[in-house]
Order: structure tokens, then C-alpha cells, then sequence
């Protein structure tokens, strides 16, 4: 088996710093953390390079990262609220408001507090399918369930997600 070397390495982390610090920013909601969070996961994707199987690095980095994240939130219990754009939009709500930019923060509000209301289970899943660009497939490796699962957990968490937002 070949090695996975600096150079592979590098190429990895240019084309996966900016979406795996968005997943990261949203689970740990601080600018600071999701960037040592990802210099994280590099460090010790380095250390295991020899092991590592180049089809299947993706997942792996996603996975290190999401176990990172995990651990680091179980130790510190704390969350800090900021702005999730690119599902805002998806849940938007067509009507127009008196004052917009109130409404846009309100409406972030609502989202944040729904996403984080969401089992860790389906927050995991529909993060990564909104915020990492992976395929079904990576997800399911990185997370390490069915491809189906995947699917349905997307499903269920936009399903729920659509539902608090009717409702608040």
C-alpha cells in the first residue's frame, strides 16, 4: 500500500479546510475551536498516514473531526449561537417582514434552536450532507452507518426541522 504522504496531505487540506470548518463550526458554534478543531484533525490524520487507504481518506477526515468535535463539547457543555446561512435559506419564509435584518435574526434564532434541538444522531447527518459537500456514501462512512440511514436521517431531521420552524 502506498503511503499518504505531505503533499497528498496538503492537497487534502486545501480542498477540505473550508467545508469540514463549516460542519465543525457548527457543531462546536466557535470560530476559535472549529479552526483548532481542524488543525486537529490533520495532526492526527498525519500521524496515522501510513494506514490510511487514499480512496477512503475523505470519510476519515470526517469522522476524526466529527469525534473531535464530540469530545470536545463533552468536556466543555458549552455552546455558543451563531449563524447557520445555507439551511436559513432552505427553511426561509417567503413574506416579507417591516424589518428584515430583525426578521433574518429572529429566523436564525429559530433555526439554530432547532437544529440544536435535533438528536445528536440526525444533527450529525444533516450537517455533514449540508455543510460538507459529501456524498451519501462519505457520510455513511464517516459516521460509520448504512447509506440508507443516511437518507432517512435527512429526511426525519429536515421532516422535524420544517415542522418546529411551522410551529415557533
Amino acid at each position: 500500500m502506498r503511503s499518504f504522504g505531505e503533499p497528498e496531505l496538503e492537497a487534502l487540506y486545501a480542498r477540505l479546510e473550508k467545508p469540514l470548518y463549516n460542519v465543525l463550526y457548527r457543531r462546536v458554534w466557535s470560530r476559535e475551536e472549529a479552526r483548532d478543531l481542524v488543525q486537529e484533525t490533520f495532526v492526527k490524520l498525519w500521524r496515522m498516514r501510513r494506514r490510511i487507504v487514499p480512496d477512503t481518506v475523505e470519510p476519515l477526515v470526517y469522522k476524526i473531526a466529527i469525534n473531535l468535535a464530540r469530545s470536545r463539547l463533552r468536556r466543555k457543555r458549552v455552546l455558543r449561537w451563531l449563524p447557520l446561512e445555507p439551511l436559513a435559506a432552505a427553511f426561509s419564509d417567503p413574506r416579507g417582514a417591516a424589518e428584515p435584518e430583525l426578521a433574518r435574526d429572529e429566523e436564525r434564532t429559530r433555526l439554530r434552536e432547532a437544529v440544536l434541538a435535533l438528536p445528536e444522531d440526525l444533527r450529525d447527518v444533516v450537517l455533514l450532507c449540508e455543510f460538507s459537500g459529501m456524498s451519501y456514501r462519505q457520510v455513511a462512512e464517516a459516521l460509520a452507518i448504512p447509506e440508507g440511514t443516511v437518507g432517512s436521517r435527512r429526511n426525519r431531521a429536515l421532516k422535524r426541522l420544517r415542522k418546529d420552524l411551522e410551529r415557533s
